[in-house]
């Protein structure tokens, strides 16, 4: 087997490899340089910030669940590469307008009634573009990579994935939202000039017709992909782990700021730790198989995931109250619910927590054990499959993690309204780690 590093070096991978990288960097630079504004410079209170979040998760993901089959037969019946071309050009027109958002809302004019609506249209065509993008990164890997190399590349593109994410959350949280503006329109240039590397990866048989109706043609893609036992239970066992992990990004800028009691540069540091683990975990769950495809490790690993946010949980039930408390001047107090405002830990006061070690701990855990879960069950998708279906494969994948992440947005809404707090939440995913698990271990027994 080619080591995964080695893949690095060859124009068949690095061209796409980059291009998936920068393209997540510009994904989570913008949504958080978004997210993060709205949560600590809009709104004072847990509901609304938790609303927020969940509506912006929401936009994202809903054209995964509208276009996806769209998305799977334009990559599986024309050039990937040609594909790739357009919609990194559209990725710049989109962050022109995301980054007029920013600007506005950094400049304090109309943040209500044009920023945060151009940001989040801008989010919503991001959402688009990355449903087009999607199925390309991982269909065209059997084309241009060896059988054994398969895993290893699908490996390095996680990892990278989120050692993007890590880069792009941990930049949100330390620049301003006019840096982050300009930073996303010139990283929206630089893959689009990477893009036009990648190397032609025309259709494995002649161009055919598409279905433009998007809710029919998602119907047939969905049922003839889900007859297939094997594949069947690995989109349901990644679906049940990404409305896990959609439940955890809604819940993290609210948890930081009204039960840790931090400020935005620690809610970047929670969303960066998750990134380095779900890497690692990407990386060393290849080289525990050696290359194989193969479910052996997935149910395990989500068990631990499991006993990782249960512990995360308890860490934070017991975090305790705010540092101290400010009190506004007569002025900032009319623009104020209460008369008093909570002083927020910055880094050095949060890393110097007495608890600080067990929660970053646990969250480490969570993420490493998901990286090692989730990684396998990708590489299914597109081994099982003969390669002039695989990016449908993917495609009814993501129609059905979409719909499951969905679902987890609105149930991490409505418990909020009911008056369910985040931190509570925690413990409905660590219940979905028992279901991934079941799933899991069936897929390893059907493949046995």
């Amino acid at each position: 087997m080619t080591g995964s590093f080695a893949l690095l070096k060859q124009r068949r991978f690095l061209p796409l490899f980059v291009t998936q990288l920068l393209g997540a960097f510009n994904d989570n630079l913008f949504k958080n340089a978004m997210v993060l504004f709205v949560v600590y410079g809009v709104f004072n209170d847990e509901a609304s910030e938790t609303l927020f979040s969940a509506v912006a998760t929401g936009l994202f993901i809903l054209p995964f669940f509208l276009l996806s089959a769209l998305a799977g037969q334009l990559a599986d019946t024309r050039d990937k590469a040609r594909i790739i071309r357009i919609v990194k050009f559209c990725e710049i027109l989109i962050m022109l307008v995301g980054g007029a958002g920013l600007v506005l809302a950094w400049l304090g004019f109309a943040v209500h009634l044009i920023a945060i609506p151009l940001m989040m249209l801008a989010l919503f065509a991001m959402g688009i573009h990355s449903t087009f993008f999607g199925p390309i990164k991982y269909a065209i890997l059997p084309q241009h990579l060896k059988s054994d190399e398969v895993l290893a590349g699908t490996g390095l593109v996680e990892a990278g994935t989120y050692i993007a994410i890590l880069a792009g959350t941990i930049l949100a949280g330390i620049i301003d939202v006019e840096w982050a503006a300009l930073g996303v329109v010139l990283v929206a240039a630089i893959g689009y000039w990477t893009g036009r590397k990648v190397p032609p990866a025309p259709p494995e048989h002649e161009e055919t017709g598409i279905d433009w109706h998007i809710v029919r043609s998602s119907i047939t893609l969905v049922r003839g992909t889900m007859h297939i036992p094997r594949l069947y239970l690995a989109i349901l066992s990644i679906s049940f782990f990404w409305t896990i992990g959609a439940v955890l990004f809604i819940q993290f800028p609210p948890l930081v700021k009204n039960i840790l009691h931090a400020d935005k540069s620690v809610a970047s540091l929670f969303l960066a730790i998750f990134s380095i683990g779900i890497a690692i975990g990407s990386v060393a769950v290849n080289r525990l198989l050696k290359g194989q495809v193969s479910a052996r490790y997935s149910p395990a690993s989500v068990i631990v995931m499991g006993v990782f946010v249960v512990a995360f949980y308890w860490v934070c039930r017991n975090w305790g109250a705010a540092p101290e408390t400010i009190l506004l001047d007569a002025a900032s107090w009319a623009s104020t619910i209460a008369g008093a405002r909570p002083l927020l830990y910055d880094i050095g006061g949060f890393l110097g927590h007495k608890e600080v070690i067990p929660l970053l701990a646990s969250l480490l855990g969570i993420a490493i054990s998901g990286g090692m879960f989730v990684v396998p069950l990708y590489a299914f998708l597109t081994t099982t499959v003969p390669k002039d279906q695989t990016a449908r494969t993917v495609a009814a994948n993501n129609i059905v993690n979409s719909g499951a992440m969905v679902g987890g947005s609105l149930l991490a809404l409505g418990l909020s309204i009911f008056g369910v707090g985040v931190v509570d939440q925690l413990l409905m995913s660590a219940a979905m780690c028992l279901v991934s698990a079941w799933l899991a271990q069936k897929l390893h027994r059907a493949c046995d």
